[in-house]
């Protein structure tokens, strides 16, 4: 460290006369040679300055790190802390990134990307080692050019220019990192948690397209209790209803071939649950399943239960009155809680809905500014999904899989460190659930 001398004045600064004053005793005063002492003052400057990245890491003990851009080289993740032993492979979760791909449909991006996954470190033998996990996606598909005018003029709605703000510069090449392409850095640890829950408790996640544009899927026509994920991935725009699929298909394509976009709700189930999942205060699992939602890409709104319905209620029609089933198991009549209560899962079917606006890059004339600050119009190139909602479900999917995969090894450090209290904390008993393997551990 550096090292510096200065003069300080001591205990006390000289009088005009000359004398210290009347603050040092006689004795002191006639000692000191002058009325200055020099004092040695060491450099506090540290000799390494570090800064951390912000904002590309979710959750504590199952936590992902995504990285990459939509037009760089690739996109992907690191998981850290997944338990070791899991069996896993590279197609463990191509089967949701091919459900999130580009270029599955006419109402989807034509964008041509394969999303072939690869696993470079945490598995071997078919099986994960307890380290992290690196999974990479190649883009094969890259096409800059298209961006052309976009790097010097912001798109309406779109974070071009709150990226300009916060960092003084950004990839011009497609969205950088708020493309929807970053996704794939949670769907593929996503499968992985999903996995885990399902072998754990039986535990299954399953989102689907509730609203697009003016078509709403009225609530009680899909049934929470025997929804399937074939049913889900029956058609191209993901509605478990043939007759209203139609209909939002429909209402995308007219605005499609307008060069529009439209928005939409995804709506998103989790069934078997592990009881006591969320810590109050700050840590309340709906807290940490809106922020997780929130964070996906073109999202504008999170409800759950009841949510903003339930305000037109009064407690008594709101309240969910409990029970005892024919197990033993303590439940409730209705659900308008959400699965949640408290902000700990209660063991019922846990079900939220999430808003997603209209794409912002569209293929229509636009008033917007320039980097310099110039007025002027835009017509965005590209390719781009006229609704994000179809692709969206594996998306909501995987980040309730990772809330869940987080919550789930927290509640066991805490809460499952020392012999449970079996009557509260043990699990529900489900007839039809089927027992994990006996080599599965956790």
């Amino acid at each position: 460290m550096a090292s510096s001398v200065a003069s300080k004045t001591f205990l006390a600064a000289p009088r005009t006369d000359g004398s210290l004053g009347s603050l040092l005793p006689s004795d002191l005063r006639r000692q000191l040679p002058s009325p200055n002492v020099q004092i040695l003052i060491r450099s506090r400057t540290p000799k390494k300055l570090q800064v951390k990245a912000a904002g590309s890491a979710f959750g504590t003990y199952f936590r992902v790190t995504t990285f990459g851009e939509s037009h760089g080289g690739g996109v992907g993740c690191i998981i850290d802390g997944c338990p070791p032993r899991i069996p896993l492979s590279e197609a463990d979760m191509q089967v949701d990134l091919d459900r999130r791909r580009p270029g599955q449909s006419r109402i989807t991006t034509p964008r041509k990307e394969t999303d072939t996954c690869k696993i470079y470190s945490g598995v071997s033998e078919g099986v994960t080692t307890g380290t992290p996990i690196h999974v990479f996606v190649p883009n094969t598909d890259q096409r800059g050019h298209d961006y052309s005018e976009m790097s010097v003029a912001y798109r309406p709605s779109h974070a071009d220019a709150t990226y300009d703000m916060k960092y003084g510069v950004r990839s011009v090449q497609g969205g950088g990192r708020s493309s929807a392409r970053e996704t794939i850095g949670r769907v593929a640890p996503g499968a992985v948690a999903k996995k885990i829950l399902k072998q754990f408790a039986g535990t299954e996640i399953l989102a689907y397209v509730s609203q697009a544009h003016n078509v709403v899927l009225p609530e009680d026509v899909v049934d929470h209790e025997m929804l399937t994920l074939d049913q889900v991935e029956s058609n191209i725009v993901r509605c478990p209803d043939p007759e209203y699929a139609e209909k939002m298909i429909a209402a995308i394509d007219a605005v499609r071939v307008r060069g529009d976009s439209v928005g939409g709700v995804v709506t998103c189930i989790v069934r078997n649950c592990p009881r006591g999942l969320g810590s109050p205060v700050f840590d309340k699992l709906e807290a940490e399943l809106a922020k997780a939602m929130m964070s996906l890409p073109a999202t504008k709104g999170f409800e759950f239960g009841s949510g903003f319905a339930g305000t037109f209620l009064t407690g008594s029609e709101h309240n969910d009155e409990f029970y005892t089933d024919e197990f033993g198991n303590i439940r409730t009549r209705t659900n308008r809680s959400g699965g949640i209560q408290g902000g700990i899962s209660n063991g019922e079917i846990i079900n939220m809905r999430i808003a997603f606006k209209p794409t912002s890059t569209i293929g229509r004339k636009q008033n917007t500014v320039t980097r310099e600050k110039k007025e002027t119009e835009l017509i965005a190139r590209g390719r781009h999904d006229p609704c994000v909602v179809p692709r969206a479900v594996p998306m909501v999917e995987a980040m309730v899989a990772l809330v869940l995969m987080d919550q789930l090894m927290a509640q066991h450090a805490q809460c499952h460190l020392f012999p449970i209290n079996p009557d509260l904390q043990g699990t529900m008993k489900l007839p039809e659930l089927e027992p994990a393997p006996a080599n599965f551990q956790m």
